[in-house]
C-alpha cells in the first residue's frame, strides 16, 4: 500500500483536533524507543532532530538520524521531521541553511522546518519560499517560524512573566496573515507565550520555566492562518493550556527537553546503562501520550482504508 504523505496525515489531525507530538532525538539511542512506543501506543508522531540536538548533545549526526529512523521505524506510526534549521542562529551567526535543508530532503527527511524568525518579514517570506520550492519537488511539506520562540539563547533571559505580558517575540495576527498568503506554507510555528528549553551550560539540566499560552492571541491567529498551527518547546506547559491551544489550531507540539532530561537522568541513575536510560524515555513518552489523551490517535488521523 502507498505510504499517505504525512502532510496529509497532519491535515486530518488538524481537522479532526488531535494533536500530532513530535519528540526531538537527543540521544540517537532515544529514537527506536520513541518510534516502538508510538506503535505499542498506537499513537501517531514525529522524530526529529534539530542543530542543537547534533551540535551540543548526542544525536551525532542528522545522516545517523535518518539511518536509524528508516532501520528501525514503522512508518505507519512514525515520520522523520528536520527540525528548526535557522537562517540565523541563537547566537546571531548566520547558518548555511539551504545546505542544511538540501542534504535534509537527500537524507529522505519527509517534512523540514525552516525558520527565519529573526529576519525581517518579507526577508522570512523570501526564505521559506525557497525552501518550498525545494521541498514542494519532493512531495516533502515545510514548516516555518513567525514570532520569537526565547530560550535557546546563551545570555539571560528578561524574567518569563515580563515576556509574557509584555508579549515580546509573540506572533503578530497581522504578519500571520501576510506570511501565510505570501508562502502558502504547510504549518506554521507560532509563538504565544512557549518558550524553549535551556540548551547549554548549567541550566540545560534545570526544571523547564513552567510557561502559560495566550490562548486569545492564538485563536486570532488561527482565524487567518486556517492550517497546522505548531507549538515548539511544549515541555512543561501546563496540560489545561494544552487542550485549549489544540481547540484552536494547535496541532502538532515539539517535546525535547522532558524526554532529553529523561534519558539524561536516566544515564545518571544506571552507571550509563543505555538500555535504562531509554525505558525512562519509554516512560515519559507514554505519560505524555495519556497528558495529551492522544492514546489509539492513529484510526482517526489515518481515516478507514489509508494506509
Amino acid at each position: 500500500m502507498e505510504r499517505v504523505n504525512v502532510n496529509i496525515l497532519m491535515h486530518n489531525a488538524w481537522q479532526a483536533g488531535i494533536l500530532v507530538p513530535a519528540f526531538n532525538v537527543a540521544y540517537l539511542p532515544m529514537l527506536k524507543t520513541i518510534v516502538d512506543t508510538l506503535k505499542e501506543e498506537n499513537t501517531f508522531g514525529l522524530v526529529e532532530v534539530s542543530r542543537p540536538d547534533v551540535e551540543k548533545f548526542g544525536a551525532k549526526s542528522f545522516k545517523d538520524v535518518a539511518e536509524n529512523f528508516y532501520r528501525y521505524a514503522d512508518q505507519y506510526y512514525a515520520r522523520l521531521h528536520l527540525d528548526h534549521i535557522p537562517v540565523i542562529d541563537e547566537d546571531g551567526n548566520l547558518v548555511d541553511w539551504e545546505r542544511f535543508i538540501r542534504e535534509g530532503l537527500e537524507m529522505g527527511y519527509q517534512s523540514v522546518m525552516i525558520d527565519g524568525s529573526r529576519l525581517p518579514l518579507e526577508d522570512n517570506i523570501s526564505c521559506t519560499k525557497r525552501v518550498i520550492d525545494m521541498a514542494r519537488s519532493r512531495g516533502v511539506p515545510v514548516e516555518a517560524e513567525l514570532g520569537a520562540v526565547f530560550g535557546h539563547e546563551k545570555g539571560p533571559l528578561p524574567p518569563y512573566e515580563e515576556l509574557f505580558n509584555s508579549k515580546r517575540g509573540f506572533t503578530s495576527v497581522e504578519s500571520a496573515e501576510v506570511f501565510v498568503k505570501e508562502t502558502d506554507v504547510d504549518w506554521l510555528s507560532v509563538a504565544i507565550g512557549n518558550i524553549h528549553g535551556a540548551i547549554s551550560g548549567v541550566a540545560k539540566d534545570q526544571k523547564k520555566i513552567e510557561a502559560r499560552l495566550d490562548i486569545e492571541h492564538l485563536k486570532k491567529i488561527n482565524d487567518v492562518a486556517r492550517r497546522p498551527l505548531v507549538l515548539h518547546g511544549g515541555s512543561g506547559i501546563k496540560i489545561e493550556y494544552v487542550r485549549e491551544a489544540i481547540k484552536n489550531g494547535i496541532t502538532k507540539i515539539n517535546i525535547g527537553t522532558e524526554v532529553r532530561q529523561a534519558y539524561e537522568n536516566g544515564m545518571r541513575e544506571s552507571n550509563n546503562d543505555t538500555g535504562f536510560a531509554c525505558s525512562r524515555v519509554a516512560d515519559k513518552v507514554r505519560e505524555l501520550i495519556d497528558l495529551f489523551g492522544i492514546r489509539g490517535s492513529i484510526e482517526k488521523i489515518y481515516g478507514r482504508g489509508q494506509g
